[in-house]
């Protein structure tokens, strides 16, 4: 599997200009291209500034190869299958065989025109078959211009090639309705109606002529016309990303991949940039629409980045936890977490043990109750804290949970977020160890984090649920499960934001 930090599907001129962007960000990108630009049959393009009459297809080759100069490789394929990959980004298989990883993604898949049915309108796509005025009027300025009709949005469009021409005419092609208001705004301007359904084009070496269904022909230079527009959905289908329909009031005019003002869809990692999402945007259009979804891109790929870094140095070892608490003065609340005390207020006190205590928030609160508490951390700074703090009341005792355990059992073992940045931390078998240090009668209150905050060491990971860890406990029918559940609360961050996060909790007794 080859490693990439954002594959680009699509190498048209949004593609490429994201692609673009991002390899002179220094981030690792592969272009996949399928070959089939909407704008393949056109000679020219219009209105980008710098280029204008250019050939689209040396804007491409171009593209390609500045790309290609900061590193970024473009590849011509097909993209068989697309998926998110369970260790997160995405999975990407190009023509049924070559697999490919990347942290994002940004879809430039373009579209394709559905054309009306007439005969030979296919053929001259592109050449005197037009649609958009801002690209192709000028070129037919003071021309005879036909404009098709496939819908009430004709009487606009024939109103706006009518800038370029006073010879317009339109053809109602059994697509309009048109009352004396219409009617008398063609007239005002000078376009003549041509009434009935259209058959096919008249060709020689060139668009001659438009013939209606009764065999009357009327000639015609240029030929505009309507097309609906169809994103090519293949790729943003695999990720579940639906195509949604675009309207001009009653008119459906096409399908897109609907995204925010930078291109970000409504799957976390994807973005989409150009006529994908933008059934409007020109060559130009598209570019920039490129350029802004892989700067968004590289902003997330660098807060990954910073996550990332952050949690390298957390490597959740003994002497990590030594530095987290000698560095902070006070670290948690020292309130009593509300599972804890919902949970104690139901039982009688007796001896408890509290399994990753911090700085004795839970330990302090327990004996204040009346129960017997023994608090365990990692780092002995913050057992030296806790007893410090409780005044006697609470037995401290280090222990590095991987390694050794408190001895004896009790009435209530509570853990409470006992997570750690270090990916091999053996939670669940410290779970199962608490479980079997509960006595008969005796309860286990686990309590973990669910959603997290946007302020945590990874926002991105996710965590096991009540359920998924009351499986992993593996309890036998000595157990009762009293709760398995994950409530919201809102927490507050360290700089007075607030969140909407989840834990999960689980309660569970040992029957007598």
């Amino acid at each position: 599997m080859t490693e990439w930090d954002v594959i680009v599907i699509g190498g048209g001129a949004a593609g490429l200009a994201a692609g673009l962007t991002l390899s002179r960000s220094r981030r690792r990108v592969l272009v996949v291209d399928a070959g089939e630009p909407r704008n393949a049959p056109a000679a020219h393009m219009h209105n980008y500034l710098g280029r204008e009459g250019a050939s689209p297809a040396d804007l491409l080759a171009d593209g390609r190869a500045e790309v290609e100069s900061y590193g970024g490789v473009v590849r011509r394929g097909t993209v068989t299958a697309a998926a998110p990959a369970e260790a997160g980004g995405f999975d990407v298989t190009l023509d049924g065989t070559a697999v490919h990883h990347a942290r994002r993604l940004v879809l430039a898949t373009g579209v394709v025109d559905e054309l009306p049915g007439v005969e030979g309108l296919a053929a001259r796509w592109g050449r005197d078959v037009l649609h958009c005025p801002y690209c192709h009027g000028w070129k037919v300025s003071d021309r005879r211009i036909g404009v098709l009709a496939t819908s009430p949005l004709a009487l606009h469009q024939v109103q706006l090639f009518r800038q370029w021409s006073d010879d317009v005419v339109l053809f109602a092609n059994d697509a309009l309705d048109l009352g004396h208001h219409g009617r008398d705004e063609l007239a005002a301007r000078g376009i003549e109606l041509v009434e009935g359904k259209v058959t096919r084009l008249v060709v020689g070496n060139e668009l001659e002529a438009v013939e209606l269904a009764d065999g009357t022909t009327t000639p015609v230079d240029a030929l505009a016309v309507a097309t609906v527009v169809h994103a090519r959905g293949e790729v943003a289908t695999m990720l579940g990303l639906p195509l949604v329909e675009l309207r001009m009031g009653d008119v459906v005019v096409g399908e897109h991949v609907e995204s925010d003002a930078q291109g970000l869809t409504a799957v976390p990692g994807v973005w989409a940039a150009g006529n994908v999402t933008d059934l409007r945007a020109t060559v130009i259009v598209a570019s920039a629409q490129g350029v802004s979804a892989a700067a968004a891109v590289n902003a997330d790929l660098v807060a990954e980045d910073v996550r990332l870094a952050l949690m390298a140095s957390r490597d959740g070892s003994p002497a990590f936890w030594e530095r987290f608490y000698a560095e902070r003065d006070q670290v948690w609340s020292g309130r009593v977490n509300p599972s804890v005390e919902a949970t104690a207020a139901r039982l009688t006190p007796g001896t408890a043990l509290d399994l990753g205590a911090g700085e004795g928030g839970d330990a302090i609160w327990l004996a204040g109750q009346g129960w017997r508490v023994t608090a365990t951390d990692v780092a002995q700074s913050a057992c030296d804290r806790i007893a410090a703090r409780a005044g006697g009341s609470v037995t401290t005792e280090r222990h590095d949970l991987a390694e050794t355990f408190p001895d004896g059992t009790f009435d209530l073992v509570t853990a409470s977020y006992l997570h750690s940045p270090n990916a091999d931390f053996p939670r669940t078998a410290i779970l199962r160890r608490a479980a079997a240090a509960v006595a008969p009668g005796g309860t286990l209150l686990v309590t973990g984090h669910g959603r997290l905050a946007p302020w945590s060491w990874d926002p991105t990971l996710r965590l096991p649920t009540a359920p998924e860890v009351l499986a992993t406990l593996e309890l036998g029918e000595e157990w009762e499960v009293v709760r398995a559940d994950s409530p919201e609360r809102v927490a507050t961050g360290p700089d007075g934001q607030e969140a909407t996060i989840t834990d999960e909790i689980v309660e569970v007794r040992r029957r007598p």
